[in-house]
């Protein structure tokens, strides 16, 4: 199938030529005539897929211009990173339309935002904290919101935005298309359909776990972090195919120490990135990345949904994730736009579990590679490998005392205590009536 053969307009089909695609991936061509239909939709779809254009060229093609400019289309996605390039994709795709897109987001100040809002758009797109924000300050009207879009879904409660999520839907007017797309249905994700969404339609390009077929896999089992970065390193020098490599880590603070044990290796290659990094130096780093400069990333799983980053070569898994669904997304960061991409993990005793998990999620058995010819094992072991030992703590027991101890009863004369006897009572019982003072004389005070 080609986009002719999808119900586009000419501006549309314009704006496509020129960024150069013809055919729509499979997400793209089983959603368009369901949500053209007004339905509410759900659809399940890797990362990777085509899921951003899914939902806009039907929404982009059922938009109408509209002279008060108040917002028609709403996009909520979890990250500021998914907010550029999601309002990026809307610029390239209406480019021959008359159409204002915004993108809001926190970190930065908000009154431009607000103002670009107030001075009239079409669609917003923006973070649900921000979204929240704008309206409750009175910028941003949602009177004429007609479609809705939640994308990432599954990763927006993952970080938190359930409460947010609620309040928002609970702002926008009843009557309206609700879009969702995520990688995975999770239980929290159906109660938030069965909550909002009207009979929605699930639309899916893959089964949840599949893994996809245009990426080779394999691993190896390494037993350190020491040894992991003699590996990485290894392949970085041996293969100039990797000329645009996502390492994946589990933390922040070793993505900090690999690029410090990296940079000195490669240096002026290589970027990292986590949620510590402020904004700019994020789109900085990933501009850097997108245009050359950088040939590897060292990242968390901050960069493993929503960011569209184009020829990833290979991706690394230095560390494996600890949630299954989460190595889909990290490896579908390449192979993208039916190109093969190459996944390889690093995997230690401690982390075959996870490999375990993922297997039983993908069906799939990962290929296991023999270490390379030469590689220098190391016997260094970080703070956290090192072995934990365990000194039982032995409870003395006391003897028991059997001593009188130092209390004694106080002798009688010692017993006394002190009572306050009134003046009446003491009259009272000398003379055997109350005894009263006598009136003072004159003059006297």
């Amino acid at each position: 199938m080609h986009f002719e053969d999808l119900n586009l307009s000419k501006p549309l089909l314009n704006a496509l030529e020129e960024l150069g695609f013809v055919n729509p991936t499979t997400i793209q061509q089983k959603s368009f005539s369901v949500i053209m239909s007004g339905a509410d939709v759900c659809g399940i779809a890797q990362t990777g897929t085509g899921k951003t254009f899914a939902y806009l060229l039907p929404l982009l093609r059922m938009w109408k211009f509209s002279k008060d400019r108040f917002p028609q289309i709403m996009v909520i996605v979890p990250t500021r990173e998914l907010v550029v390039q999601v309002v990026e994709a809307i610029k390239q795709l209406s480019k021959y339309q008359t159409l204002q897109v915004v993108g809001a987001y926190g970190g930065v100040n908000m009154k431009p935002q607000a103002a670009a809002i107030e001075n009239g758009v079409d669609v917003v797109v923006g973070t649900p904290g921000r979204v929240l924000d704008l309206i409750y300050q009175g910028a941003l009207k949602t009177k004429n919101i007609k479609k809705l879009v939640i994308d990432e879904v599954d990763e927006m409660l993952n970080l938190g935005f359930r409460t947010q999520l609620n309040d928002l839907l609970d702002l926008l007017p009843e009557k309206r298309q609700n879009l969702m797309f995520s990688a995975t249905l999770t239980e929290e994700v159906e109660t938030l359909i069965q909550t909002y969404f009207n009979s929605p339609v699930t639309v899916e390009a893959a089964p949840v776990g599949t893994p996809l077929e245009n990426i080779d896999q394999s691993a190896y089992y390494v037993p350190n972090f020491y040894t992991k970065v003699n590996l990485l390193e290894r392949l970085l020098t041996d293969d100039a195919d990797m000329s645009k490599v996502l390492v994946f880590v589990a933390t922040k603070s070793l993505a900090d120490d690999l690029y410090e044990q990296m940079e000195p290796k490669f240096p002026g290659q290589l970027g990292v990135m986590h949620s510590n990094k402020d904004q700019n130096y994020r789109f900085n780093t990933v501009r850097l990345f997108g245009d050359g400069t950088y040939r590897f990333i060292i990242a968390t799983d901050i960069i493993a949904r929503g960011l569209d980053i184009a020829e990833v070569t290979h991706v690394i898994n230095f560390d494996m994730p600890d949630v299954p669904e989460n190595y889909i997304h990290r490896i579908g960061r390449t192979g993208r736009a039916d190109k093969k991409g190459i996944a390889i993990s690093f995997i230690t005793e401690k982390e075959k579990e996870y490999q375990e998990a993922i297997e039983a999620l993908m069906k799939y058995k990962i290929p296991v590679n023999e270490l390379p010819e030469g590689l220098e094992i190391s016997d260094v072991l970080t703070a956290d490998e090192m072995p934990k030992v365990f000194v039982r703590e032995i409870q003395i027991k006391r003897p028991k005392y059997e001593g009188g101890g130092a209390f004694h009863e106080k002798k009688a004369k010692n017993k006394k205590v002190n009572i306050k006897v009134r003046h009446a009572d003491k009259m009272m019982e000398k003379y055997g009536k109350p005894k009263k003072r006598g009136a003072k004389p004159k003059g006297k005070k």
